[in-house]
């Protein structure tokens, strides 16, 4: 039982750490840099915290309606939890009621790449980030005008950038 309490307390800690403790520990963030990377996973284990481990290194998913950035509507940037690549503006971020975070287009074409993904006895196309690899979510043909996309991303590993006046 004391070990599970200290592990319960150890990943809650870890899971509200500061945005900017991320930067700190991880020497691949970048808001800036495009270099692609190559990180083994292992090393991903020893940098992130284990939630967004599991989402964005294992294909993991969140519990709909769960996430932070399902219902946020402020001005500015998304970039990628792990890496700091931009992904999405906010502009480009609509309401789906699907319980994930949804945008149409990307910030760039080169933003994310694009996986067949037929696990789970479904057909989808799963996103990845264009920098580093890392499991963002899936994209639909059932969003609005004029991409008629849904990027259905998980909030665990984007990370909003509130737009700078």
């Amino acid at each position: 039982m004391i070990s599970f309490t200290f592990l319960s307390n150890y990943s809650t800690a870890q899971i509200n750490s500061s945005k900017n403790e991320m930067k700190e520990t991880n020497q691949y963030y970048s808001t800036t840099d495009s270099k692609k990377l190559e990180v083994a996973d292992s090393e991903w284990k020893n940098i992130l915290d284990p939630e967004v481990y599991r989402i964005a290194r294992e294909s993991g998913t969140e519990y709909a309606f769960s996430g932070e950035y399902n219902k946020h509507s402020e001005v500015g940037e998304y970039h990628c939890r792990v890496c700091g690549n931009k992904l999405f503006n906010s502009d480009g971020k609509f309401e789906s009621s699907c319980g994930w975070p949804a945008f149409f287009e990307p910030a760039t074409k080169n933003a994310m790449k694009y996986i067949e993904d037929t696990s789970h006895g479904m057909n989808r196309v799963e996103v990845q980030c264009g920098r580093c690899d890392s499991h963002l979510g899936h994209i639909f043909n059932d969003g609005p005008p004029p991409t008629g996309k849904r990027y259905c991303i998980n909030s665990k590993v984007i990370q909003f950038e509130k737009e700078k006046k």
